[in-house]
């Protein structure tokens, strides 16, 4: 009977019952990828034409500027760093490079880490959630239909919602750690079978040597 860590029972090779972890990896790093590159084309067509993102100070209910040039470039630096790691991970995954996955599952413990915040704020702190919405604009969507809604209520939906995202976040990161493990654990039994096949030649070719080492000594003493 072999004892095995208690999470080694949520290793999986498969996500979304259908597909390969690393299958999923690759589909979820293209994803990724996507989505930060149209955030960066965005921000860069932003950056060239300020005054087609530019909302007046009336619209917003107050002298509040959307984005000014400080922030823009700030959100153009993270969007770049996060093709970054989704193609380090895409790349990892296809081409079984286990390390380049590393900075990608880092980043899906930070903004899981994150949410899990935001979740514990508006447990502890339900009344954040009025003030906020007070400071929306006054043409915002639906803002007195969500203002009009019992504070309590509209915290446990809140919170209902978080755990949505929250549980499926971390299904995504469990899927990228199962590909971690399945990439390096192959990695590793790679190299072992390339040190036992190693270690068969020399012994095949050692023994031989050793026979014929064994039959000269005899015949050097009959002489």
């Amino acid at each position: 009977m072999t004892m095995s860590a208690p999470w080694a029972r949520f290793y999986s090779n498969s996500c979304c019952l259908c597909c390969h972890v690393r299958t999923g990896t690759i589909i979820l790093g293209v994803w990724y990828l996507i989505i930060n590159s149209v955030v960066l084309l965005i921000l860069l067509s932003a950056l060239t034409d300020p005054d087609q993102y530019h909302l007046p100070s009336a619209e917003l209910g107050g002298e509040f500027e959307f984005m000014d040039d400080a922030n823009m470039c700030i959100a153009t630096a993270i969007s770049l760093l996060m093709i970054l790691i989704c193609a380090m991970a895409t790349y990892g995954a296809y081409k079984q490079h286990a390390a380049w996955i590393i900075p990608f599952f880092c980043y899906q413990i930070f903004d899981f880490a994150l949410n899990t915040l935001v979740a514990i704020s508006v447990l502890v702190y339900p009344n954040t959630i009025q003030d906020y919405l007070r400071q929306l604009p006054a043409n915002f969507p639906y803002k007195d239909e969500i203002m009009a809604v019992n504070p309590t209520c509209l915290a446990v939906i809140i919170l209902l919602f978080i755990s949505i995202i929250l549980a499926f976040k971390g299904y995504l990161i469990s899927c990228v750690w199962n590909c971690y493990r399945y990439i390096n654990g192959r990695n590793n039994s790679d190299v072992l079978m390339y040190i036992a096949t190693n270690d068969t030649a020399v012994s095949m070719v050692s023994t031989p040597l050793q026979n014929a080492t064994v039959v000269i000594w005899c015949s050097a003493t009959e002489n």
